[in-house]
């Protein structure tokens, strides 16, 4: 342990801050699967990928090889106003658990945004305005990705046409009304704006919609309009590089002070947070210079990578977009009303779906009044109020810390703390009024949406 005394709060200098994204797939010795065409069930080339997709950003999402890609200035120079981020010991937590665990989490909610989603969201409306777009579309589930793409939309002077989840835009009016502050068009989806949106409201009427529902009707939008690109939040291998630079920094950060973390904790949707966290730290497990244990927490309300398949499906729910191979509900699946917790999609990263595969990280899925309670707990003595996504793995730390309680291991846990949860109010008064309740769905339920993913090996 380094004779510097570590603080509660480590910041890191400005000149300490990454100038590289780190991409995993450069140490990935099985890489993953290529994106199908959904049409020919061949590769994606870049050709087709760049009619959905901006141009540098495809390079991105092809690149297997390059283990650092540089940031370019602009994007730097933007990082400058919120990061490096925080990283935090919670000792007040670790005093309420009476654990021997130290408990460290990575803050990614001290920007405007509110989460670590504006890492990506800056990068990918800078390619945009670079390629001389006149604007972008894109899905949103609980707000937060559509809100960071808003404001970098703005700083960069581009349209921004955002589908949210039906359900979350009608939870969440005030996450809609930050986007529309920075600009942004919002719409609930499904809607009557397109062509699968309406096809999707015929056979579901009532439906609250879902991220994969919402991807279609963006990537619609984006192809039927000259000038426009779709743009996206999580899943995809371009969305982790990017999200990189949160592992990169905490792992300086905990490098400067020699911590080594045992176990690293994030909340597992679509992948971006997570894959952004243990990057640097898989990485040294890959090429074999350091182990560490990691954990991806998702809803015991959409469980991809605990009760799904690993298989190539579609990537939204109207079958437009490339196949992935991933872990998934099938791209159908729809949560349940009652889910409040974020953590919506249907499928997971195809880069964190075959390091799973292979071994290299654990899953559990966790049930959402269990995560408020978490949530609460973790508010009361550390001073913030987490969103409901990055309370998953609070839930998976608090649990790891009180194992840790009973064996009396001093192990050292990580988790992501990916934002603030001011705009999740109502669902915070669902469970403050007793009203918040639990659904997991049932074998039979999976398999009707799991049934109909397409024929591909």
């Amino acid at each position: 342990m380094s004779n510097e005394k570590i603080p509660y709060k480590i910041y890191l200098k400005e000149n300490e801050m990454p100038k590289e994204w780190y991409n995993l797939r450069a140490d990935m010795k099985k890489k993953p699967a290529p994106l199908l065409n959904p049409e020919t069930g061949k590769p994606m080339t870049a050709e087709e990928l760049s009619r959905v997709f901006c141009e540098e950003l495809v390079k991105q999402e092809l690149n297997e090889t390059d283990r650092f890609i540089a940031i370019p200035d602009e994007i730097h120079e933007f990082y400058k106003m919120y990061r490096p981020s925080p990283l935090i010991r919670a000792y007040f937590l670790e005093k309420k658990l009476g654990t021997p665990a130290k408990i460290y989490y990575k803050f990614e909610g001290n920007n405007t945004s509110g989460s670590h989603k504006l890492n990506s969201a800056i990068a990918q409306a800078y390619y945009a305005k670079k390629q001389g777009l006149k604007g972008v579309t894109t899905e949103t589930g609980a707000g937060q990705w559509g809100t960071a793409l808003s404001m970098s939309c703005s700083y960069f002077d581009l349209d921004c046409k955002v589908f949210m989840v039906k359900g979350s835009y009608q939870l969440k009016p005030f996450r809609r009304e930050v986007m529309r502050t920075y600009g942004a068009s919002v719409t609930p989806s499904p809607s009557e704006t397109t062509e699968v949106g309406r096809k999707i409201l015929s056979e579901l009427p009532d439906t609250t919609g879902s991220l994969g529902c919402a991807i279609s009707e963006a990537v619609e939008a984006a192809t039927t309009q000259e000038g426009y690109r779709y743009v996206l939040g999580s899943v995809l291998a371009q969305v982790l590089l990017h999200q990189s630079i949160i592992g990169m920094e905490t792992k300086i950060a905990m490098d400067k002070y020699d911590i080594k973390p045992d176990i690293i904790i994030g909340c597992a949707g679509g992948g971006s947070n997570l894959g952004g966290l243990i990057s640097p730290f898989m990485g040294e497990k890959l090429r074999g210079e350091a182990d560490y244990r990691f954990i991806a927490v998702e809803p015991a309300s959409c469980p991809s990578l605990t009760r799904g398949v690993y298989a190539y499906d579609y990537c939204d729910t109207g079958k437009v977009c490339p196949l992935q191979k991933m872990y998934t509900l099938g791209s159908g699946f729809i949560p349940a009303s009652n889910h409040a917790g974020g953590l919506r999609y249907h499928g997971m990263s195809s880069v964190l779906s075959e390091l799973y595969d292979q071994g290299y990280m654990e899953a559990v899925s966790v049930e959402q009044t269990e995560v408020f309670r978490a949530a609460v707990d973790f508010a009361r003595v550390e001073g913030i109020l987490p969103a409901p996504e990055s309370s998953h793995a609070i839930k998976a730390a608090i649990d790891e810390a009180l194992r840790c309680k009973e064996t009396g291991e001093e192990k050292t846990i990580l988790f992501g703390l990916t934002g603030t949860g001011y705009f999740d109010m109502f669902a915070y008064e669902r469970f403050n009024n007793g009203e918040m309740s639990d659904y997991i769905p049932t074998d039979e339920e999976l398999q009707k949406s799991i049934s109909t993913l397409p024929k591909f090996d």
